[in-house]
């Protein structure tokens, strides 16, 4: 545990250290992007990479949050500190409920239920227009405020984003590293075997698919009060599917391998734009690759490169001599 003390700190320091070192409003804004992907990675890697249970819904959990913070804020003039409070409320208990019935299937039936739920609210997002702004969005969000602070900037914007993600990460932490984590475990290794160790599986099913929904509901929120502009393209499927992408790119049951995940796949577009017409091509390409040498992910694959390239220059080492 102690080791997670210093990788977290590590971590706190780093992202202290990069507004140092981008000073530019376009690569800040990216970073700041990086933050909300890194809180939803979390998330998801919660559910699929600790408990098992895949989710191809996470896209709607997240436009959820934004949507009943920017309602809120704009119709009903809410605080949004407030409005984000009840955003998560309403967005936990929601997945709650829904959790009992949808985390009864298992394997791609899962899969296909929860994408089925994302496309019904992705759904309503597009035609409760009286409320949402339908397809052309939802605008005049306000900023959040602190003591008189507006976070109208990408430099606010970005140390905002990041303390609530710091924030997730540390709690996350402490929970897989607790009873609960260990039994999360052990459901992804064989729930019959946990239910006969005395775990109650399918509670624990429930409530963590509703700490990833709150989790995703809180991104959400940040989300619209920073952007201060929403709309439905944002929160549908083919993001849904981005973000486990992000937790296998990053490494299953890794905190640090989602945020390595997010960042990798929120900057890497930007990276690309030199390829102009080709992007998506080089994109796929060193996906492929990724998923092909690094099945463990980059919090795996990474340390096992360097271990290769040490062990090789030993190798070689010995025999000059």
């Amino acid at each position: 545990m102690n080791r997670e003390i210093v990788k977290y700190l590590l971590l706190v320091v780093v992202v202290l250290f990069i507004p140092l070192l981008v000073h530019e409003g376009y690569m800040l804004n990216v970073m700041v992007f990086v933050g909300i992907h890194a809180m939803l990675a979390l998330a998801l890697n919660l559910l699929l990479g600790y408990a098992g249970q895949i989710s191809l819904g996470q896209a709607g959990f997240f436009g959820l949050g934004a949507y009943v913070s920017g309602i809120l804020t704009t119709s009903f003039n809410l605080d949004p500190w407030i409005a984000m409070i009840i955003a998560a409320i309403f967005v936990t208990l929601l997945a709650f409920v829904i959790g009992f019935p949808i985390l009864k299937l298992k394997g791609h039936y899962l899969a296909m239920a929860t994408l089925g739920l994302g496309i019904i609210i992705y759904i309503v997002f597009n035609e409760a227009v009286d409320h949402t702004g339908g397809p052309s969005g939802l605008s005049g969000i306000p900023n959040l405020k602190i003591a008189g602070i507006v976070f109208d900037n990408d430099l606010k914007n970005y140390f905002l984003i990041w303390g609530f993600t710091l924030v997730s990460i540390g709690l996350s932490l402490n929970l897989v590293h607790s009873r609960i984590g260990r039994a999360l475990r052990s459901i992804h290794d064989s729930e019959v075997a946990a239910r006969v160790m005395g775990v109650n599986a399918r509670i624990l099913k429930v409530q963590i698919f509703a700490l990833s929904a709150c989790i995703s509901a809180v991104a959400g929120s940040l989300y619209a009060h920073t952007m201060t502009f929403i709309a439905p393209a944002s929160f549908g499927f083919n993001f849904s599917v981005e973000l486990v992408t992000m937790v296998i790119i990053g490494g299953l049951a890794s905190i640090y391998g989602s945020i390595l995940g997010a960042a990798l796949l929120t900057m890497l577009p930007e990276l690309l734009r030199t390829f102009q017409d080709y992007d998506i091509i080089v994109y796929g390409l060193l996906l492929i690759v990724m998923t092909m040498y690094m099945p463990g992910g980059l919090v795996n694959g990474i340390p096992a490169v360097f271990s290769r390239l040490k062990g090789k220059s030993k190798r070689e080492g010995g025999g000059d001599a």
